[in-house]
């Protein structure tokens, strides 16, 4: 199996999110070549987590703030408290903590689906 070319898109989704399947839907009537990855069973990368930080500028834009794992573990009361080192961990042993879908390509890339936004990363 190769490797995937890091100028391609890479899609961190879940099926069942309907965000992911717009924005799906976005990159196919723009005809673009991407990868789709299951956040769930094959979360980001502490890398590419370290990369999007640099990308959004703070921790808190990386978590899924209205996810039922979020609230459960009560990480909006713990957040303030952790180094970012530890919040990359913990978003990185658990993709149902991760705002989704977190897309990278190259240098680029975003989390969530804003199609003005994801048209800097496709165009």
């Amino acid at each position: 199996m190769g490797t995937i070319n890091p100028m391609k898109l890479k899609m961190y989704e879940y099926s069942k999110c309907s965000t992911c399947r717009k924005a799906q839907k976005y990159l196919d009537a723009k005809s673009v070549d991407y990868v789709l990855v299951p956040i769930r069973e094959t979360p980001p990368t502490i890398a590419e987590l370290k990369k999007m930080l640099a990308i959004t500028g703070t921790i808190k834009k990386l978590f899924n703030v209205s996810g039922q794992d979020y609230r459960a573990l009560g990480i909006k009361d713990k957040l303030a408290g952790m180094s970012d080192a530890e919040a990359l961990n913990l978003l990185a042993s658990n993709g149902n903590l991760i705002k989704r879908p977190f897309v990278l390509k190259g240098e680029k890339g975003a989390v969530g689906f804003d199609p003005k936004e994801w048209d800097r990363l496709v165009l």
